[in-house]
């Protein structure tokens, strides 16, 4: 049985052959992986890229009860770059897949481990957290924190107070090199 999928494009024309053989392949992203209820395919192209094999972009999500994956990739078509995407979520959701099902070796689910974490008797944290960290937070700039970010040496990520929005936010390095900032908003 074949998941649902949901097909959208921007700055392309959506052709049956195009929207057939899209469907076709994502739908057979349950096979891999049975709890899939709806896979999105979102093809677009940007004529303003500098690299031609950057023009077309894929992005597929998969949505499932408990988890969502996604896979994204560029080439110079936009079926080339669906087909690479297909094959990167794929791969995730072997890797999924390999932590959800068996990546304990115990044969215990996630479920149950999750149970296991705190310690029912005392109350306090088990050793999965091997490590806790508390740190003062000074109110400072976008562009103070990314000077701060590097001087610390911090590669991956940097929690700040943001001085001008008076709250915290997460500078993260992005795999292109630049760099993003999380918002986070209380819902």
């Amino acid at each position: 049985m074949s998941n649902k999928v949901e097909v959208q494009t921007r700055h392309i024309r959506l052709t049956e052959r195009i929207e057939e053989y899209v469907s076709k392949k994502a739908g057979n992203l349950d096979h891999y992986l049975p709890a899939i209820d709806e896979a999105r395919v979102e093809l677009s192209h940007h004529k303003a890229a500098r690299d031609a094999s950057d023009r077309n972009v894929a992005q597929i999500t998969v949505f499932g009860k408990g988890f969502t994956l996604r896979s994204e990739e560029r080439a110079d078509e936009a079926l080339a770059a669906f087909d690479m995407a297909l094959d990167n979520m794929q791969r995730q959701i072997e890797r999924y897949k390999g932590k959800k099902y068996h990546g304990r070796g115990d044969g215990r689910s996630a479920a149950e481990v999750a149970e296991d974490i705190i310690d029912d008797e005392t109350g306090q944290l088990s050793p999965l957290f091997a490590k806790r960290k508390k740190f003062i937070l000074y109110p400072m700039t976008e562009d103070e924190a990314l000077v701060q970010m590097r001087n610390l040496g911090h590669d991956n990520f940097f929690v700040f107070y943001n001085a001008e929005t008076s709250k915290v936010n997460v500078l993260y390095r992005r795999r292109n090199g630049s760099y993003g900032l999380i918002e986070p908003e209380l819902g």
